[in-house]
Order: structure tokens, then C-alpha cells, then sequence
């Protein structure tokens, strides 16, 4: 499996885990993929009152500089691996990736 098409699976995984992850957990995973898909930050940074979106730019924007798209997503796998090992995929899913 071509590591591209195994950062899409272990992408499509988070969307199924049992339980929520924390908040820090979402932006950290969040920061990763934008990095790892469209590189350094682009969008100027939020208003002081939209705190959500001012923390997810802020995740993202303390990737800036990561431009090794290869090692962004071998370090969004690994983060990812944490994050489910501790809100682990429903079991009939993930025997549904290993079928694949």
C-alpha cells in the first residue's frame, strides 16, 4: 500500500472512532493533515472572537515549515496511531480495512 493511500485510510479511521478525542488530540491531528495536504498556511489568522477557528490556526500554522510531505505523513500516521489507540474504531470496522 502506497503510503499516500495509507494516510487516506488511517484519515477515513478517525472519523469512526468510539469515543471523542480530546480537543488538543483534534488540533493536533488537524495541524498534521492541513500541513500534510496543502503545505505552509495560507489564510490570514482569525479574529480574537472566533476562538475555534483561531485554534485551528494556530495548529496549523505551528507546522509551518514542515514542507517533507512524506515525513508529514508518516508523523500524521504515527499521531494518528496514538489517537486511536486510545479511541479505538469499532471492531466490525476495522476487520472491514483488513478485508480490503
Amino acid at each position: 500500500m502506497s503510503l499516500q493511500a495509507e494516510f487516506e485510510r488511517v484519515a477515513d479511521d478517525v472519523k469512526k472512532v468510539k469515543s471523542r478525542p480530546s480537543d488538543q488530540e483534534l488540533l493536533d491531528m488537524y495541524g498534521l493533515y492541513k500541513q500534510a495536504i496543502f503545505g505552509d498556511i495560507n489564510i490570514d489568522k482569525p479574529g480574537m472572537l472566533d476562538m475555534k477557528g483561531k485554534a485551528k490556526w494556530e495548529a496549523w500554522d505551528s507546522r509551518k515549515g514542515k514542507i517533507k510531505r512524506c515525513c508529514l505523513l508518516s508523523e500524521y500516521k504515527k499521531g494518528i496511531a496514538s489517537t486511536l489507540a486510545l479511541h479505538p474504531i469499532p471492531v466490525f470496522q476495522s476487520l472491514e480495512h483488513s478485508n480490503q
